[in-house]
């Protein structure tokens, strides 16, 4: 996880300098072309059998939706401070949360509503909307987060029967034509600086997708989440030393709610998971069934 968030943090910093040059939608398609050539490696341990899929609709659905959250951190990314923009990405484990309920139909109780409204309120801090330092520039990267919350859910739906290298490589098939409309109206060939910095994008992105992946695969949520913040920090830091940014006392505030608020979502979804797996493992095992059923 913390190899995710390096690499996360080194993709917003490659954007960063791209956008020097290019727009930052016509950015977001050169990262999707050279993320699906990072990807494609997955077919030689896979095969064309990762290809094969009766779920083509969703995948569409799921890229249409993804596609319009990366315009929109990619285009927050060149536009507002780098710690806010990442600061406020955050904010999408507080959607998740809503998105479950509405779009699946998960139960979730008192004291998890109670850690989304902390974190929407940590938002708030950041953005400030009654302030006059409120941009709606601000809701750019809030859109971003919403409709990655929709891109998480539809990952957890294909994921039921999807292998994740198929869900990976699928993805990035779709994304790389998708990307390139909304990029054709700003088109400039970029010069060869520009070049190495949009491969770099396209490069750290699919490996920190990957990382992330897998650290997920091998930990529990609410051990990773508190790590995956390291991310906020790196890209501060990056972005005081090449950029001469600073980081305002309401972002600084705001992200410590918004962390709280997610470990402790993390936590509950952990436990909740552990608590399925106990049922399940006493539905199965004949001797867990006898000793429940002595106790009874």
């Amino acid at each position: 996880m913390v190899g995710s968030a390096a690499f996360f943090s080194c993709m917003a910093i490659a954007i960063r300098f791209a956008s020097q040059q290019l727009h930052p939608f016509e950015i977001a398609f050169f990262r999707n072309l050279f993320g699906l050539l990072f990807a494609l490696p997955l077919l030689y341990r896979g095969g064309l059998k990762l290809l094969k899929t009766d779920k083509k609709r969703y995948y569409l659905i799921r890229c249409a939706i993804g596609m319009v959250s990366m315009l929109c951190g990619f285009w927050a990314i060149v536009n507002l401070p780098l710690a806010q923009a990442i600061s406020l990405s955050y904010s999408t484990p507080l959607f998740v949360t809503i998105a479950a309920v509405l779009v699946l139909g998960e139960v979730v109780r008192m004291r998890r509503w109670t850690a989304v409204i902390v974190g929407l309120v940590g938002v708030m801090v950041i953005v400030r909307p009654w302030g006059h330092a409120f941009t709606p520039a601000l809701l750019v990267p809030l859109a971003a987060a919403a409709m990655s919350a929709m891109v998480a859910i539809s990952i957890k739906y294909l994921s039921r029967t999807e292998h994740p290298d198929a869900i990976v490589l699928i993805t990035a098939l779709i994304w790389a034509p998708l990307s390139l409309f909304p990029a054709l109206p700003y088109w400039e060939w970029p010069s060869p600086t520009s070049w190495a910095w949009v491969a770099l994008a396209g490069f750290c992105g699919t490996a920190g997708h990957m990382l992330w992946a897998r650290a997920f695969k091998l930990g529990d949520a609410s051990a990773l989440t508190p790590i995956s913040f390291v991310q906020l920090p790196i890209v501060a830091l990056l972005g005081w030393l090449l950029f001469a940014e600073s980081v305002d006392r309401y972002t600084l505030i705001g992200s410590a709610i918004i962390f709280a608020a997610n470990i402790y979502i993390a936590h509950r979804e952990a436990q909740l998971r552990r608590a399925q797996r106990a049922q399940v493992a006493a539905a199965t095992d004949p001797d867990i069934k006898a000793a429940s059923q002595a106790q009874r």
